[in-house]
């Protein structure tokens, strides 16, 4: 008992030091409701001062709580700060490029980082407004921005929110200009947070300068110019934002372009931090859509798109004879969107991450295309081939994709929506869809049925001892196949890749929520053209893969 109480009263005086220095009245308030919960209250405390938010390669993202481990003005402050004195550090020039999504706190967050950067001296341009996270990623290259900062939790749950990097050319180099920051510029960025001081001795300056709608007039202009003015046009397309910030310039891109303005699911167009009408605000979840296919069947819709709250990742959903509406999986729209540029003839680097199809590997070997494949994220995907030759292309499953490097240097969910609506007005001026096209592919290089075992957790325990599980206890088969390679990327990264002639698994946590997963892929050979027949097998297999692989991982 007298341990216990020690550890209360340890954790009691860091929250009140931290209660000195931070100056919102509202976290001081709630983190003071929690002091006089205890001792009743002290496992909630003790989390909020388990250690501080790591700054990593996706910045900061936790929740909307007051103390170190949190999202409040105290940490972003801290950030901020950081941030700007690594950027004097290394001499970067130039203003820093200021974004924000919808969320509780991104605007508060934005402009708190506005002002530490005027404080040092540095100027600050703010987004006019919340924004899809592509924006800002334009507006980095756009403006001449040393870096820039997205504040957006992406499609996290409500209660969190985020704060992402982007460096510009000065300091990202060609390759990384306006791209995500990569190791080392992650530790050197958490290593000058660490040294900042008290925050009441952190300047603030002026709120900056907020920029006019130009600016996204200009992004809609730039995102137009990705496909063919000229081609089809005639398609109706449903789209949900998800509560996000997407609509708006979804919407007035596609007007641009000359598409009929998509249809928006009425209850989810405004942006809403509460995000009401879904469970998880991701696409990829289960009833996510429901609301876009019940507009899209209501609306005669030729197909659906969702984006994710900052409107850098892309959703489609199809009509499927076999299946009604259906979600593509990301490998599914990232080879479509490929094969659609190599057919118009785009030169140049495709490249997607190690847990994505092989897919894509087998087209442009058959095609004689640069292939690269690189850890996960895009901070890689836009690194990838290391300047080998320019990057055209990158993808990763997760539904993020970038079809013009040169505007965004990250995945785009506006600009592959329309490359995506370019592709399928296309291929209806031919009576053709989108799943004809995949049944082409299918039929030419085999079926690759990609899927996913995914765990959430609630003890990170468990995700350590099932990777440590997986590395003890290599199975030796797969479908009753040989394991003839197995790669570990420890310490790289902690990655575990089996494969067998025809499977393989890709073994990871996620790098943003509690979760373990294991990618899965099956290639079946397409007989006498008969990919239906072809479909069926591979997910069979790809369903008895996912129980070998959950008991293999204990989970």
């Amino acid at each position: 008992m007298a341990a216990d109480t020690t550890d209360i009263d340890d954790i009691r005086e860091q929250a009140r030091r931290w209660l000195a220095d931070d100056p919102d009245p509202a976290s001081r308030d709630e983190l003071t409701a929690v002091l006089d919960g205890l001792p009743a209250s002290a496992p909630e405390l003790a989390d909020r001062f388990a250690g501080p938010l790591t700054f990593g390669t996706a910045g900061l993202r936790g929740p909307l709580r007051a103390g170190p481990n949190g999202m409040n003005l105290a940490v972003v402050t801290q950030a901020a700060a950081g941030l700007v004195t690594w950027l004097a550090a290394q001499g970067g020039t130039g203003p820093l490029v200021i974004g924000y999504d919808a969320r509780h706190g991104s605007r508060q967050f934005a402009e708190r980082t506005a002002q530490v950067a005027t404080g040092a001296g540095r100027p600050a341009l703010l987004l006019p407004s919340p924004l899809p996270t592509p924006v800002l990623a334009y507006a980095v290259r756009h403006l001449g921005g040393v870096a820039g900062v997205m504040v957006t939790a992406s499609h996290n749950p409500p209660q969190d929110n985020g704060y992402k990097v982007y460096l510009g050319a000065e300091l990202g180099g060609e390759l990384g200009a306006g791209a995500q920051i990569v190791p080392p510029a992650d530790a050197g960025i958490e290593a000058a947070i660490r040294s900042v001081g008290p925050l009441a001795q952190v300047p603030l300056g002026e709120p900056g300068q907020v920029l006019g709608d130009d600016l996204v007039a200009s992004y809609v202009e730039r995102a137009t110019a990705v496909i063919d003015p000229d081609g089809p046009r005639d398609l109706t397309v449903a789209y949900t934002p998800l509560h996000g910030v997407g609509a708006a310039v979804l919407t007035a891109a596609f007007a641009r372009a000359g598409f009929p303005t998509p249809g928006v699911v009425p209850d989810q167009a405004e942006p809403d931090p509460a995000f009401p009408t879904v469970s998880f605000p991701n696409p990829e979840e289960p009833g996510a859509v429901d609301r876009l296919i019940a507009l899209a069947d209501s609306t005669g819709a030729d197909l659906a798109i969702a984006n994710d709250p900052d409107a850098d990742r892309c959703a489609v959903v199809v009509r499927d004879d076999s299946e009604g509406w259906r979600m593509l999986r990301g490998d599914e729209v990232g080879v479509l969107l490929a094969d659609h540029l190599m057919r118009r003839g785009a030169t140049g680097l495709y490249a997607t991450t190690i847990v994505s199809s092989s897919l894509l590997r087998a087209m442009c070997a058959a095609r004689g295309l640069p292939y690269d494949e690189t850890l996960t994220g895009f901070k890689w995907i836009v690194r990838a081939g290391g300047g080998s030759a320019p990057l055209v292309f990158g993808y990763e499953e997760a539904l993020g994709y970038c079809v013009a490097p040169e505007h965004v240097r990250d995945k785009d969910g506006i600009t592959a929506a329309l490359t995506v609506a370019e592709l399928a007005a296309g291929l209806k001026a031919r009576g053709r869809t989108l799943t004809d096209r995949l049944d082409e592919l299918a039929a030419e290089f085999g079926v690759h049925h990609t899927d996913q075992l995914s765990a959430r957790v609630d003890d990170l325990r468990v995700i350590s001892d099932a990777m440590a599980r997986i590395r003890a206890a290599t199975p030796a088969t797969l479908l009753g196949q040989p394991v003839d390679s197995v790669r570990d990327l420890l310490p790289e990264s902690d990655v575990v890749i089996l494969r067998t002639a025809v499977a393989r698994v890709v073994i990871r946590p996620s790098g943003t929520e509690p979760k373990l997963k294991a990618y899965l892929e099956v290639v079946e050979p397409v007989v006498e053209g008969d990919v239906r027949t072809a479909r069926s097998r591979a997910a069979s297999a790809v369903a008895a893969l996912r129980a070998e692989v959950s008991a293999a991982l204990g989970i």
